[in-house]
């Protein structure tokens, strides 16, 4: 039996179940070696995009095996699911509740006597927000992105070499993606502390953090695609950024299948 670590919080975000690119299998591994109180599903879990472009179906047996270990652990883990920009087709049915599980655009977490600001973040980026089409296209890019990450690594794994996010790296060496990270960081935290809140989490961007802005903690809990990264929160009410070592998992998997989860630095 795989022995649990359990948390009192946990945030997932950026999953993009539907997506060719979406690491399900990893991130049901790291639910079935991590349990919680509260599962904060932070936005675009589901990838509404990825599913309504082309005719060759994307949603694959490991998507589904992520929902189901969602339905499962409901009985005994409160969710909320926070709609993202990628699965903005559940405003439709926004707010919703079944069973122990809470669909909403966004959410007051009360945690150890503290306030955090919970949404996605897509509100920041006007583009997302009010020129979808143009969003869409800068997706197709995203994909020929990690189309180009893919190749890149096949090549790295044929030489023994460990696997590389050429991606997330791109990313955080090009000024106007640095500058637009930092400017949402500080944008959420603002709009939490008008809200009253002690701290903000959220996903959309694809980097996980942990940092302060003042008096108000930013949380962001990264993706499933790239950074395979979440947060968990302690009863003390500490916060961790979590991360998935895929390149150990998958040498250790090989062995004794047993995945290796180490925090991030």
């Amino acid at each position: 039996m795989t022995e649990k670590t359990h948390h009192k919080t946990i945030v997932l975000s950026d999953i993009h179940l539907g997506s060719k690119w979406s690491k399900a299998k990893e991130a049901t591994r790291f639910l079935k070696k991590n349990s919680c109180d509260t599962l904060i599903l932070c936005g675009d879990i589901i990838d509404g995009w990825s599913l309504s472009r082309g005719k060759k179906p994307k949603w694959k047996k490991r998507h589904t095996n992520f929902m189901r270990h969602i339905l499962d652990i409901q009985h005994s883990t409160k969710i909320i699911y926070v709609r993202g920009n990628h699965d903005s087709f559940l405003d439709r049915i926004l707010p919703i509740t079944f069973q122990n599980i809470q669909i909403v655009r966004d959410y007051i977490y009360r945690s150890n006597g503290k306030k955090y600001y919970v949404l996605h973040g897509d509100i920041f980026d006007k583009i997302t927000s009010r020129y979808s089409w143009l969003a869409k296209i800068g997706d197709v890019a995203y994909s020929l992105l990690m189309w180009v990450n893919r190749y890149y690594n096949n090549r790295r794994m044929k030489k023994g070499l460990p696997y590389y996010f050429l991606s997330r790296n791109i990313k955080n060496r090009v000024k106007v993606a640095v500058s637009y990270i930092s400017d949402f960081e500080k944008h959420l935290a603002n709009i939490a502390k008008k809200k009253g809140c002690h701290g903000v989490i959220c996903g959309h961007i694809h980097h996980p953090q942990k940092c302060y802005f003042g008096d108000i903690l930013y949380l962001n809990a990264g993706d499933w695609v790239e950074s395979l990264s979440a947060l968990t929160e302690d009863y003390q009410g500490n916060w961790e950024v979590v991360t998935y070592a895929k390149e150990e998992t998958e040498k250790k998997v090989k062995t004794d299948n047993s995945p290796n989860f180490n925090l991030a630095i």
